[in-house]
C-alpha cells in the first residue's frame, strides 16, 4: 500500500523576465496557465493532498486556480522569496507525518504523468531525484557522485568549481521524499551560499551524509524538465507542446499537411481518415468524425463534426454541432448555438448565430441568419439578412421545409415563413408567408423624370 501522497507545486516566483503584470506561473501554454498544466499532471496521480505555495501575484494565482480547481488546494504562502527549500519548507506544516511528497514547479508544465509515477515507483523511505544529461548544462546544478557513483550532493552553478562545470547530468528540481527525513532536512537548511538562499539540493547531500541512499531516474526528454524565465523560452516550450500535441494526432490516424502549423488550444479527438490543412487552430473541445476535412486556416472552438464534412480554406466555427456531410465555407463563420443538419450548405461569407438549418439546406452566399429555425430542403438566396434585433431585443425567425428564398430578401422578426413557400427576390418580408404561395412585398419602383443632380455633384 502506497504512503499518502502529497504534492507541492512550488508557485511563489516573480518572474521578472517575463516583463508582464500576470505572474509568471499564469503564462499559458496552449492557452492555458503553465500552473493550470501543472495541476492537471498532478491531480492524475490522485494525491492526498496537493498543496500550492504561492507569493508574488497571489490574488492572482488563487482567483485562478481557486475557479478551475475549486476547493481542491491547499495553499501555502511564501512571504520572502528565500529559495526552493524555503518554498517547500513554507509547506511543511500541511505535510502528512508519515506520507511522502513530490515536489513539482508551476513554471515546469510539460513534465508528464508517467514521468512523476516512474519517480514516486522508485522512492524507498529515502529520496528520489530527477536528473538529465545536457551537453550545455549552463545554469544547472550539477549531480556529484562519489567513487562507487552514489549520488553525494548537488552544486548549484554559482558555487559550482571548474571540475564540477565539466558534469553533463544536471539537477531538474524534482525530487519525492519521504516526510519523516524531510522535516529535519528542512529544518537544517542554511543560506551560507552564493546567492544567499536556502537550497533545497542541499537535502541531498544531508540525506548522503546520513547514510541514506539517494536514488535517481532519468528524464526521458528533456522538454519535460524544462522551466520558462522569459517570452522566449515561452514560445520554444509552446512549439515543443504543439508538435507533440501534432504527433499524437498523426500516431492516431489523423493526416497533417504540416505538423509545424497547427495549434491545438485544447483537445482534438478525431476519427479515421481526418485531413487537417495548415495554419488551423483548435481550441476548448473539438471532436471530429471520419473522413472529416479541415481547410487552411480555419478556426475550430468547442465544436462537435460528423463523419464526411468538409470546412473550406479560412472558416471560423464556435460552439456549434455539424451533422454528417454538411459543408461549410470558405469564408463562413458559424456563432454559438449554431446547429447544422445532415447535408446542409454553408457558403462562402455567410454568418449564422443560434440558428438550426435543416437536412440538405442551402445557405451558400453572403447571408446573415440569425435567431432563426430553417426546415429541410430550403433554399436561401445570396444576400439574405434575417433581422432579428430591433435594437433591444432578438426575436425568431422561422422558415418551413423546401421554402426558396430570393436573393436579396429581409426577413423581418419575429416572422414565419411557410412549407413550399417562395419569397420573391428584394422583398422585405414583415408578416407572415403562407404555405405553397408566392410572396412577393418590394417598394414600387418609380422613376423620376427630369430629376437632375444636386448643385455641387460632378457629373
Amino acid at each position: 500500500m502506497r504512503s499518502l501522497l502529497n504534492i507541492v507545486i512550488l508557485a511563489a516566483g516573480q518572474g521578472k523576465r517575463m516583463n508582464s503584470k500576470l505572474p509568471k506561473v499564469l503564462q499559458p501554454i496552449s492557452n492555458k496557465p503553465m500552473l493550470h498544466h501543472v495541476i492537471e499532471t498532478a491531480k492524475k496521480l490522485n494525491p492526498n493532498k496537493l498543496i500550492v505555495v504561492y507569493g508574488h501575484g497571489g490574488e492572482q494565482v488563487q482567483s485562478y486556480v481557486e475557479e478551475y480547481f475549486p476547493n481542491q488546494i491547499t495553499w501555502a504562502f511564501q512571504d520572502k522569496q528565500l529559495g526552493t527549500g524555503h518554498a517547500v519548507k513554507c509547506a511543511l506544516p500541511y505535510l502528512d507525518k508519515d506520507g511522502i511528497t513530490l515536489v513539482l514547479y508551476g513554471d515546469v508544465p510539460l513534465i508528464t504523468e508517467h514521468t512523476l509515477n516512474a519517480i514516486i515507483a522508485k522512492l524507498n523511505n529515502n529520496l528520489v531525484m530527477l536528473s538529465d544529461i545536457m551537453s550545455n548544462p549552463i545554469g544547472y546544478g550539477r549531480v556529484v557522485r562519489d567513487l562507487h557513483n552514489n549520488i553525494c550532493a548537488i552544486v548549484e552553478e554559482k558555487d559550482a568549481s571548474t571540475e564540477h562545470k565539466k558534469i553533463t547530468e544536471v539537477n531538474t528540481g524534482f525530487y519525492a521524499f519521504s516526510n519523516t527525513h524531510l522535516e529535519k532536512w528542512l529544518n537544517n537548511l542554511s543560506s551560507n551560499n552564493a546567492q544567499g538562499e536556502y537550497y533545497l539540493t542541499d537535502v541531498v547531500a544531508m540525506a548522503y551524509e546520513d547514510k541514506l541512499s539517494v536514488a535517481s531516474i532519468a528524464a526521458p526528454y528533456s522538454y519535460e524538465v524544462m522551466g520558462v524565465n522569459n517570452k522566449l523560452q515561452l514560445e520554444e516550450l509552446e512549439r515543443i507542446h504543439q508538435v507533440n500535441l501534432a504527433n499524437q494526432l498523426l500516431l492516431n490516424g489523423v493526416t497533417l499537411i504540416d505538423k509545424q502549423r497547427i495549434d491545438i488550444r485544447g483537445e482534438v479527438v478525431a476519427g479515421q481518415d481526418c485531413i487537417i490543412d495548415v495554419n488551423c487552430i483548435f481550441e476548448g473541445k473539438v471532436t471530429l468524425g471520419n473522413n472529416v476535412t479541415i481547410g487552411a486556416g480555419c478556426i475550430v472552438k468547442d465544436t462537435s463534426i460528423a463523419d464526411n464534412v468538409i470546412v473550406q480554406a479560412y472558416s471560423i466555427i464556435d460552439g456549434a454541432q455539424i451533422g454528417e456531410h454538411a459543408h461549410i465555407g470558405p469564408y463562413a463563420r458559424l456563432r454559438p448555438a449554431t446547429k447544422l443538419s445532415a447535408g446542409a450548405r454553408v457558403g462562402n461569407f455567410v454568418e449564422i448565430k443560434k440558428s438550426t438549418i435543416g437536412v440538405g439546406s442551402k445557405v451558400n452566399h453572403l447571408t446573415y441568419v440569425g435567431d432563426s429555425t430553417i426546415g429541410n430542403a430550403v433554399n436561401i438566396g445570396a444576400g439574405t439578412v434575417t433581422c432579428n434585433y430591433d435594437g433591444q431585443n432578438k426575436f425568431n425567425t422561422i422558415i418551413g421545409d423546401n421554402v426558396f428564398i430570393g436573393s436579396g430578401s429581409m426577413l423581418v422578426a419575429p416572422v414565419t415563413i411557410g412549407d413550399n413557400a417562395l419569397i420573391a427576390a428584394g422583398s422585405v418580408i414583415t408578416k407572415n408567408a403562407p404555405d405553397n404561395e408566392l410572396t412577393v412585398s418590394r417598394a414600387k419602383q418609380i422613376t423620376i423624370v427630369g430629376w437632375k443632380k444636386r448643385k455641387g455633384m460632378k457629373e
